[in-house]
């Protein structure tokens, strides 16, 4: 009883929290990752990437970061910025995969840094990645250093995702490539209030109201910024609705399974008590993969 009231004191001082990159990184630090990456070998936060119905969580992960990587078009000797981070997994997989120059990571959330940091210490590779806390709106490079700037289920959360476009800008060459990830609503009259399960209802507290608009204006957005030859298109068959699909059915199959760890289980079974309320605000929801240059 006494860990529940403190998890949720912790849930209610995050979502109180007015400056909006610390209210982020505060409820990104309210879950135990301990119990979150139980059952799997990665860290990945996002939604995956799941081209049929036997694609594992880890390689869904895996799978949306290379969907971002090609779409980037990543090479060998670039040098990346990948902003919005999280543990970092997105990075290791790109460095063995695509062999960069460089990539520097930033995130908000300190923990999932430091943890980023211990590994790329482990697996001898800090001369190839370094992790930085810091917002993605202020970010600690000089103009012109990047090939390609990336962002991983990540650009809804910045303050604001305008700003974060601006400052890609800058510290992109000319030609470089921004890509990103992202969510956003399938219709422009949804409104965040709208998000009240337990696997959504964090969208309320963390998602700045500029940043929740359709992908026909995020296309106008990266065109006011300055960018050129933009993309914005869905993905969510593949993301959302695959996502949805492997979830519920895990939640179904729960209480028959003998692989999951108690803890996980016990998670799912409570962030999924309501499969039908979810259902209805998922398809309130769009996954969008925006590409887009900065002029020569």
């Amino acid at each position: 009883m006494g860990n529940n009231l403190k998890t949720v004191f912790r849930a209610v001082r995050a979502a109180a929290t007015r400056d909006p990159d610390l209210r982020v990184s505060r409820l990104y630090q309210l879950s135990d990752p301990a119990v979150q990456f139980a059952d799997r070998e990665t860290r990945y936060i996002n939604i995956g990437y799941w081209p049929t119905d036997e694609t594992t969580v880890d390689e869904a992960g895996d799978a949306l970061a290379m969907k971002l990587a090609d779409a980037a078009g990543f090479a060998a000797g670039q040098k990346i910025l990948d902003v919005g981070c999280g543990y970092g997994d997105q990075d290791f997989l790109w460095v063995r995969e695509r062999n960069p120059e460089h990539i520097h990571a930033v995130d908000i959330v300190p923990g999932q840094i430091e943890g980023a940091r211990q590994r790329a210490s482990a697996e001898s590779l800090t001369g190839k990645l370094a992790f930085h806390v810091g917002s993605a709106t202020a970010l600690p490079f000089a103009d012109g250093t990047f090939d390609r700037v990336v962002a991983l289920d990540a650009p809804f959360h910045f303050n604001t995702r305008d700003a974060f476009f601006r400052e890609a800008f800058r510290v992109l060459r000319p030609g470089g490539i921004l890509a990103v990830i992202d969510t956003v609503p399938l219709d422009r009259s949804t409104q965040l209030k709208e998000f009240r399960s337990p696997k959504f209802n964090f969208y309320r507290f963390s998602v700045p109201a500029e940043n929740w608009h359709d992908r026909e204006e995020y296309a106008r957005r990266l065109a006011a910024a300055g960018y050129l030859n933009s993309t914005v298109e869905s993905i969510r068959e593949f993301t959302w609705v695959a996502w949805f699909r492997h979830w519920s059915q895990l939640k179904r199959d729960a209480a028959a399974r003998n692989d999951l760890n108690e803890k996980s289980a016990a998670v799912i079974e409570r962030d999924w008590a309501d499969v039908e309320q979810i259902k209805r605000e998922l398809d309130l929801l769009d996954h969008v993969l925006a590409v887009a240059e900065k002029p020569r």
